[in-house]
């Protein structure tokens, strides 16, 4: 997978240490209901479209510039599904804890395919009938499964299961 210029001098100076990164991700649905889903090509797992804010970019601008990357799907965002913490531990051994913003988005054009090089598949799913998918992806997709749903968070002193540290990605 590409690594941004910003997170490539970043670890030229740290190596695999633990980093703390800006992200955001996309529950992306069209007119029936289905989830977009893409199989990532650094473990094979599928999962939301999700990507590292860059440097002056805002979360928004991001999470669209994400999805259509890895998609090749346009989206419109509708609200901010969640905030939380999320730990990764990558096949390099790159550590990072990511502060993600994902956001509930509806599809508005484009086709699912792969897009880039992060993806191996893109497909539209319906959310009762996933692939396999970890527990921080239905976490997010729960959370954004209505329009009027309140911004999920983790309470003061709590942590969802879904937040967890994994052994890898």
């Amino acid at each position: 997978m590409p690594v941004s210029p910003y997170i490539a001098k970043m670890r030229a100076k740290i190596g695999t240490d633990l980093l703390l990164l800006p992200g955001v991700s996309a529950v992306v649905r069209n007119d029936r209901g289905q989830v977009l889903l893409a199989r990532r090509s650094d473990n094979g797992r599928w999962s939301l479209p999700a990507g590292i804010i860059d440097p002056g970019e805002q979360p928004a601008d991001a999470v669209l510039r994400e999805v259509f990357e890895e998609t090749g799907v346009r989206a419109e965002i509708e609200r901010v599904g969640g905030v939380a913490t999320h730990p990764v531990v990558y096949p390099n051994g790159d550590s990072c804890e990511y502060l993600n913003v994902w956001f509930r988005c509806r599809a508005v054009g484009g086709e699912p395919r792969v897009n880039d090089d992060e993806s191996l598949q893109v497909g539209w799913f319906d959310p009762a009938d996933l692939p396999a998918v970890d527990d921080w992806s239905h976490l997010r997709i729960d959370t954004t499964r209505r329009a009027d749903d309140p911004t999920w968070y983790a309470p003061p002193g709590e942590r969802h299961p879904a937040l967890g540290r994994p052994d890898a990605i």
